[in-house]
């Protein structure tokens, strides 16, 4: 999953079996595809090695986009995040409890199409992360 921390809005994600290189950057493609970024634009992640990888470095160097590492130890820039993970186990996961990979992969993506237009957040004025977003660029 990729985060956008101003508005909470998830931006990009894939699922696979294992988590490997190339699903961290299928995830971050659909993020840049989705949003223009500038130059500059800070990615934060944990320290995984599929963060850490060659594939991925190369990904955010092709788009001038700046990757930022927590210390050992510090997970301050992965909270968001595992937030969101959180939410998406306790309203999602734990009350359907899909029985396959292809029911979980469509529910994450209804959960998260959910996510981003119509659940509110109290820290967003009581708007959806789209809502909010919405309002701040008009």
């Amino acid at each position: 999953m990729v985060l956008d921390l101003y508005a909470r809005k998830v931006v990009g994600w894939a699922m696979a079996p294992t988590m490997h290189a190339e699903l961290v950057c299928a995830a971050l493609q659909l993020a840049i595809a989705q949003r223009q970024s500038t130059p500059g634009l800070i990615v934060h992640s944990d320290r995984g090695s599929q963060y850490a990888s060659a594939l991925h470095q190369a990904l955010l160097a092709r788009h001038s986009l700046v990757g930022s590492m927590s210390r050992k130890g510090n997970c301050w820039d992965n909270a968001a995040i595992e937030s969101f993970f959180g939410t998406l186990k306790a309203e999602y996961y734990h009350l359907e409890k899909p029985d396959s990979i292809d029911t979980l992969e469509a529910g994450v993506h209804d959960y998260v199409h959910y996510y981003n237009h119509e659940r509110i957040k109290l820290r967003l004025n009581g708007l959806s992360p789209v809502e909010y977003r919405l309002r701040s660029t008009a």
